[in-house]
């Protein structure tokens, strides 16, 4: 069981890496194609928008779909586009490759997510899907500075590094990812779009969208918000970004753990407000080296135990949709990324490179009082005591139509 959900990580490690690895390699890719490295930087966001637009559509036409052929298609796909990516002969042919790869990823992170969900006891899905995040957090630490160091020459050789992880994860889930629970019989379009209408789901979207859009509007200028404390140092900056890797990892592993523990709306209110004080204090903390390693320790590790929570509630209001929302989450964070490059920006341009992450804090409060408004506390429980309630009630109505009782653990649809 740890194997698997080993190898479910290892497909969203492949994926990380390869939407937070261009960033580094913008300008080897500008000069190969011939194009501005703003034009470059657009490759980023059509992978972004791609998924975002991609991940609710794919989740609803695959539903009736087998959840291990889901996984293998998608991871086909995403090692094929990025093989594609890596023999691209001009930019649009590049471009067409993000569109693709966008498609293989929106498919699969959910999925990966649910099936996560299915091989453990309902009181340690937060820990199973932190372990299957974990994969992007750790990209942030190890596949990323691993792509860039490969790309310095030549930015193709960080797609076959793309390449490699992602035909690891098809080849070794294709031996190991057998006997998952069969899908429920999928409802209608009309059923299956109902959870739109609970102004949960709207709250737990619009938290992950106003969250991760806080969090990217600093992330991508980090560079420029602590520059004081790096005085331009190349190596300087590499060890600020080493510690926010290892710090989101942290942050990934500890915050499965909490939610097992404490339940998702206590962690979504302490690790969104500790985030918000950290943006709030950044201005300040990048005056000294020492205080950009504080801001690099503190506010990954809280951004990213929240990032495990908020999918862990999406899946926890309606577990039989729990793919479909879990995508509908997957495309909020995707759409704050994407937008959280302009509004960094935009801040930037308003307020000045030493202030500008006041208003990310600003927009962090603003996801904290979302989710203060929309999570219910039996919801916040959800990672032990609704697990364990719908399992059983589920459990009970099977025998009630079956006549055969079943062990409460495996009656749970599989999301």
């Amino acid at each position: 069981m740890r194997l698997r959900l080993l190898l479910l990580a290892l497909g969203t490690f492949a994926m990380g890496t390869d939407s937070m690895v261009m960033a580094g390699i913008l300008d080897q890719i500008a000069r190969d194609t011939g194009v501005t490295v703003a034009a470059a930087g657009q490759l980023v966001t059509v992978f972004a928008l791609g998924y975002a637009l991609l991940a609710p559509t794919l989740a609803t036409l695959t539903a009736r779909w087998d959840r291990r052929r889901l996984l293998l298609t998608a991871l086909a796909v995403f090692t094929a586009a990025n093989a594609l990516s890596a023999l691209a002969p001009d930019y649009p042919f590049l471009l067409a490759t993000r569109v693709l790869a966008a498609a293989g990823a929106a498919l699969y992170t959910p999925t990966a997510n649910a099936v996560a969900t299915t091989l453990v006891p309902p009181e340690r899905r937060g820990r199973a899907i932190a372990t299957v995040l974990g994969g992007m957090t750790v990209a942030t630490a190890l596949g990323v500075p691993i792509g860039a160091y490969l790309g310095r020459t030549d930015w193709r050789w960080t797609m076959w590094l793309v390449v490699v992880l992602g035909a690891a994860a098809l080849l070794g889930l294709a031996a190991l990812l057998r006997d998952l629970p069969a899908p429920t019989v999928a409802p209608g379009l009309r059923e299956r779009l109902a959870p739109l209408r609970d102004r949960r789901v709207v709250g737990a979207a619009a938290t992950t969208f106003v969250f991760f859009l806080a969090f990217q509007a600093v992330y991508i200028y980090l560079a420029t918000a602590i520059h004081p404390a790096t005085g331009g140092d190349q190596d300087r900056l590499s060890l600020v970004l080493l510690v926010n890797g290892l710090a989101s990892v942290a942050g990934s592993w500890l915050g499965g753990r909490a939610v097992d523990r404490a339940g998702v709306r206590t962690v979504l209110l302490a690790t969104g407000s500790v985030v918000t004080l950290a943006l709030a204090a950044l201005p300040w903390l990048s005056q000294s080296l020492a205080g950009a390693l504080v801001y690099a320790a503190v506010a990954p590790a809280a951004g990213w135990a929240m990032g495990v929570a908020l999918p862990h509630r999406m899946a926890s209001i309606d577990p039989v949709n729990a793919p479909l929302l879990i995508s509908l989450n997957s495309s909020a964070l995707y759409l704050g990324m994407a937008a959280g490059g302009g509004t960094g920006s935009l801040a930037i341009a308003l307020s000045g490179e030493r202030w500008f992450p006041l208003t990310a804090a600003a927009l962090a409060a603003a996801a904290v009082l979302i989710a203060r408004a929309t999570t219910t506390r039996p919801e916040g429980a959800a990672g032990r005591r609704y697990g364990r309630s719908s399992a059983s009630r589920q459990a009970r109505t099977a025998a009630g139509s079956t006549g055969e009782s079943q062990p409460a653990g495996r009656a749970a649809p599989p999301m």
